[in-house]
């Protein structure tokens, strides 16, 4: 099987991003996963174990002191030198901001093409196969390389399959990063984290509210329900620009996009902006009074009627179902 390249991204503590598992498998449905990483010295040996419980068939690790230290070239360089090693078919990473820019630098370094915010990827005869979800979500595409190496960057929590775990083959390289301008970064402050909530990009569940809140204070009703579900806190365009959270939760098309397994909208209205950043969730359930609103239309389940009626009931009848199972 061809070999198939996931550049794994890593916490400013060494630990690997959630996007992981989804990059692995999805390499898996491609050919053979082959994990790249870019680490300090002597820091990549401790992910080679939960890589390969995610899958990752082999594993290629460049390790150098530019790590941390310089913005995107030592995953540019680890790639590169990858790319070189293993020959791949393809190379999948996140379509997060900096893996985005690694993808096109690779692609002018290799001689490759981006498909860029794939929802999902698969093998044609020779050919790979980027699967996109485009216009707000109203239509999907399909999209493929010719006449170079497929680079394709993967929407966070859009893949739901996993690879096998695995034993992988190890190597280790020393990260050399080439002489030129850089962007170095100088100090990195982790942000305190407010709540014990998952991260927007890339949770499972996500609960958003909308302007149908009416106020900020109301928001606490979207939290509460997030709580209740061990969900990621979202929301509309309307809900930040009206001050009800910061622009860090937006979701949609100039915001983050989502795909988790369970998208829940209290008071939204659905406009296209607000659906091409979450209309390829899994399972979605929308809450709102208006019976005519969009949301309705992708809506796997739709209730029609006021949020601060029906949600404390369903904080209930979940915090119930909590305490029956124990």
């Amino acid at each position: 099987m061809a070999n198939i390249l996931a550049l794994i991204e890593t916490t400013s503590t060494g630990g690997l991003k959630s996007s992981a598992a989804g990059l692995i498998g999805a390499a898996a449905q491609l050919g053979t996963p082959v994990a790249v990483l870019a680490a300090t010295p002597g820091a990549g040996a401790a992910s080679v174990a939960e890589l390969g419980r995610l899958g990752a068939a082999k594993v290629y690790i460049a390790e150098g002191d530019g790590v941390g230290r310089v913005l995107t070239r030592p995953q540019l360089e680890a790639l590169a030198g990858a790319v070189e090693a293993h020959g791949p078919a393809a190379v999948l990473v996140s379509n997060s901001n900096e893996s985005r820019g690694v993808a096109g630098r690779l692609a002018v370094r290799v001689g490759g093409a981006v498909a860029a915010e794939a929802v999902g990827v698969r093998a044609d005869g020779g050919r790979i196969i980027a699967v996109h979800s485009v216009f707000g979500g109203d239509y999907t595409t399909e999209s493929t390389i010719e006449g170079g190496l497929p680079i394709i960057t993967l929407r966070p929590g859009s893949i739901e399959e996993r690879a096998e775990a695995a034993i992988p083959e190890v190597s280790t390289v020393t990260l050399v990063l080439a002489a030129g301008p850089a962007a170095n970064i100088v100090e990195l402050r982790e942000a305190p984290a407010e709540t014990g909530r998952p991260a927007l990009r890339g949770a499972a569940k996500v609960v958003s509210g909308g302007r149908g809140l009416g106020a900020k204070d109301n928001f606490a009703l979207v939290e509460q329900l997030a709580d209740a579900l061990g969900a990621a806190v979202g929301a509309s365009r309307a809900a930040v620009d009206a001050g009800f959270v910061p622009q860090s939760h937006q979701v949609g098309q100039t915001g983050v996009a989502v795909s988790p397994q369970l998208y829940v909208a209290l008071g939204i209205s659905g406009a296209i902006q607000h659906r091409a950043g979450m209309q390829t969730s899994k399972t979605i359930v929308a809450i709102n009074k208006d019976e005519d609103a969009p949301i309705f239309e992708v809506a796997d389940f739709g209730i029609v009627g006021d949020v601060f009626t029906v949600v404390p009931q369903l904080v209930e009848a979940i915090k119930a179902r909590q305490l029956a199972a124990v």
